[in-house]
């Protein structure tokens, strides 16, 4: 059974239909990548699927359960973790702090602590810099944050928007190092991403979205070979 099941999905800002009816799946243990330019929908639907903008019509299923309706802060003690555009770091906080929230849905302080050090072993740069606030951070440090936060609530399943965005070459290969880390360690990826190669290099299987519509659909190595995307999205 799918992780998370998108049917029919709708999604309008005022009279302008953002998501035109678009249906996909994600299977447990995949990364999945949703590939597309600037303005095809990619940010709205991943906002609609974690609770924060409403659907017009459609379903979502997590798990097996119906959650068009469900407020993001539900679904992340349901399992389900957002890593926002921009990364979205509490930049008056410490990097600690920030991680702490990342938290808040979990009880047992003990098995908090462990999470925590699961992190600091898989983000090194986080532990140096535990006491430093968070706004000081360059840019990867703060993706690096923002996964890090988001993988402290212990996810099955991690939605990630345009995490490449704005960093240097050296970051970008870093950050999608740890994206197939985290998958191997039994976390499932939902991965919007502009460096379409780059999503594609690690992603199984992919979709294309082009003005709210999925246009394609495939193994992320075929789709890597098509034509069509290479001349639109793949083209150095």
């Amino acid at each position: 059974m799918a992780i998370l099941e998108v049917k029919d999905l709708e999604v309008f800002y005022g009279v302008i239909q953002a998501i035109k009816g678009i249906s996909f799946e994600v299977n447990p243990g995949e990364i999945i990548a949703l590939i597309g330019a600037n303005g095809a929908g990619k940010t709205t639907t991943l906002q609609t699927i974690t609770g924060l903008i409403p659907s017009k019509s459609g379903k979502i299923f997590y798990d097996g359960r119906d959650i068009t309706k469900m407020p993001g802060h539900k679904l992340v003690s349901m399992g389900m973790a957002h890593v926002p555009e921009g990364r979205r770091v509490f930049a008056q906080l410490t990097v600690l702090q920030n991680l702490k929230l990342g938290a808040y849905t979990r009880k047992d302080k003990n098995e908090i602590d462990e999470t925590l050090k699961v992190i600091y072993n898989r983000f090194p740069r986080l532990e140096e810099r535990k006491n430093q606030m968070a706004g000081t951070l360059s840019g990867g440090e703060q993706q690096m944050l923002a996964m890090g936060r988001a993988l402290m609530s212990h996810p099955k399943l991690i939605v990630m928007d345009e995490p490449s965005m704005g960093l240097s070459p050296i970051y970008v290969n870093e950050i999608f190092d740890i994206i197939q880390k985290i998958n191997a360690d039994g976390t499932t990826v939902l991965l919007v991403e502009q460096n379409a190669k780059k999503a594609l290099s690690i992603a199984n299987r992919a979709y294309v979205l082009e003005t709210g519509k999925i246009v394609l659909s495939g193994d992320a190595s075929e789709l890597m070979n098509d034509d069509s995307v290479k001349k639109a999205y793949l083209s150095e």
